[in-house]
């Protein structure tokens, strides 16, 4: 059944009861303030805000949303984007989309002028739902994007390039939508590709896919009632949405936390009473670096009821998790693989149960399959290195308007997902690295993964990304961008002795100092680092010497 069934039983069952806190402890709650009251507001006096909503609530505001589009022409299987930070609104919008029948299109906040209009063309959006952080970036645009589409702005004093959501679904009527049924078969959602590795492409999928992510995600994790979830990352990803309708499925709370430093997780954890959080590689790291240095106190919070952290979106270093159980010995544990194009996380999964695993990303998830092929698309034997493929009800329709795309990652319903990985004896996969990613030095294949992991182990070392770096004569040479924890001294001779333990092809023939970027969803951003450090940053200098010499 579509996932708005969902939303519509636990406004019957449990309406009276909170389904979504949206809680800011950095900021005043500056929707209805001028701009010289809040200049004037002092970091330290102002009160944080904190706003919520019931189910039955959360029912309404869709239902107002959904009325509001038909009423401006929307229907079946037209495409709304929605581009909004994190809050209260987000999610009642996305489900209003969705009850119409039309198809949700989340865009990524981090999206320029020129990504968005790119965006908007490629999934053919008519409406573009967006707040206040970004008007500038809309009206760059505005006279291109308003052409055949409708700009709606949500929040206080609408710009003039757009229509005012709050003041045109106020006379809305709250009542359920009157449009044809909607089914497993009907499209739901385009989500865009991360672009690690180009543009984003427009990725479709059906209802019966969304059902599957949040069916899953309720049954790997167990989530019950009385759970409360805790969601940090970006809702327009499919990582954070499709981890929370695992609450969805049973009526549960959730708290959209603003806000990802040490302190405020943890006290956020104590104040809500969250039993389950989802993080992201650097945030698990900040908050051990804190503990480690003394800076947070685990006895200052109420922890007792937190239950399950489970980390996904990026490879998890085995040391981490290790790191993590020494401080919260009773933690259940989980990590999920998965991609935009399978639904986001859980197509592989650990297991709670499976702790004694940790470093493999798991066994395939809840009705999914799996298998890794060679360059020929044929199963390899266990223990070597291929390609994963997967293959479920949450695999993508297509990438819209992309034939030649989907004919590459598409066949015989398997996707194959770019990533090389593994599988060891007793039926585990573990994540090798990224196809694209691999570095051939000497004619030695060298997975970047693999040494990233091992160099997590060095206890100086806050975060690592590994790239090849161009060499006449090996071809590529593997070199590591190393980022040192706080207030922590480390000399490249230090990391040249650590790396002793590994065969010397892999040993880093370069070291750089420097912070590691990692995009929203807390994935690296290697085309940036290849940008600073790699070919295109040799063949500049290389032209700029030539000029020089010249």
């Amino acid at each position: 059944m579509p996932v708005m069934e969902y939303l519509e039983r636990n406004a019957k069952l449990y309406g009276d009861e909170v389904a979504l806190v949206e809680l800011n402890p950095t900021e005043p709650d500056t929707r209805r303030m001028s701009w010289k009251e809040y200049s004037l507001i002092e970091s330290d006096t102002f009160a944080p805000y904190r706003r919520e909503i019931t189910w039955s609530v959360f029912e309404e505001k869709a239902n107002r949303c959904a009325n509001l589009l038909l009423q401006r022409g929307v229907g079946k299987g037209d495409k709304v984007a929605i581009l909004m930070y994190n809050c209260l609104e987000w999610l009642p919008i996305y489900f209003g989309i969705l009850k119409t029948g039309a198809i949700a299109v989340p865009f990524n906040f981090r999206y320029d002028a020129g990504e968005i209009f790119y965006c908007a063309e490629l999934a053919e959006v008519s409406v573009i739902i967006f707040g206040p952080k970004f008007i500038g970036r809309i009206e760059t645009n505005a006279e291109r994007l308003s052409k055949g589409r409708l700009l709606i702005y949500v929040g206080d004093n609408c710009p003039s390039f757009a229509e005012s959501y709050h003041l045109m679904v106020a006379d809305c009527p709250s009542t359920k939508p009157n449009v044809p049924p909607i089914t497993d078969d009907d499209f739901g959602a385009i989500y865009f590709s991360s672009g690690t590795t180009g543009f984003p492409k427009a990725i479709l999928h059906k209802h019966r896919s969304l059902t599957q992510a949040a069916k899953m995600e309720q049954k790997h994790h167990a989530t019950t009632h009385e759970d409360v979830f805790l969601c940090i990352p970006p809702l327009y990803h499919t990582g954070a949405k499709f981890h929370w309708m695992g609450s969805l499925v049973v009526g549960g709370k959730a708290i959209l936390l603003k806000g990802t430093k040490p302190d405020i997780i943890l006290q956020t954890v104590s104040q809500e009473h969250c039993t389950i959080v989802w993080l992201l590689v650097p945030w698990a790291q900040d908050i051990l670096g804190a503990l480690d240095r003394g800076q947070l106190k685990l006895e200052d919070y109420e922890l007792a009821q937190w239950r399950l952290m489970h980390i996904g979106a990026q490879p998890v270093p085995s040391s981490l998790i290790r790191h993590w159980k020494k401080y919260f010995p009773h933690h259940a544990y989980d990590t999920n693989y998965g991609l935009s194009e399978s639904t986001g996380p859980g197509c592989v999964h650990l297991g709670m149960e499976n702790i004694h695993k940790v470093g493999a990303i798991g066994v395939p998830g809840y009705r999914w399959e799996c298998k890794i092929v060679d360059s020929n698309g044929q199963e390899v034997p266990r223990g070597e290195v291929g390609e994963l493929c997967v293959k479920g009800p949450g695999v993508m329709t297509c990438y819209y308007n992309n034939e030649q795309a989907t004919a590459e990652v598409l066949r015989n319903g398997w996707l194959f997902t770019g990533d090389m990985a593994r599988q060891d004896e007793d039926g585990f996969y573990f994540l090798v690295d990224r196809k694209k990613d691999v570095i051939v030095s000497g004619g030695e294949n060298i997975y970047p993964v693999q040494i990233e992991d091992f160099l997590h182990k060095f206890a100086k070392i806050k975060d690592v990304a590994v790239i090849g770096m161009p060499d006449k004569r090996l071809g590529e040479i593997c070199t590591a961008i190393i980022e040192i924890k706080e207030d922590t001294a480390c000399t490249e001779a230090e990391i040249d002795e650590f790396c002793l333990e590994l065969p010397r092809y892999k040993r880093p023939k370069k070291i750089i100092f420097a912070p590691v970027p990692r995009n929203a969803t807390g994935k690296i951003e290697k085309p940036k680092l290849r940008k600073l450090y790699g070919a295109d940053n040799l063949v500049a200098k290389q032209v700029e010497s030539e000029e020089e010499c010249v």
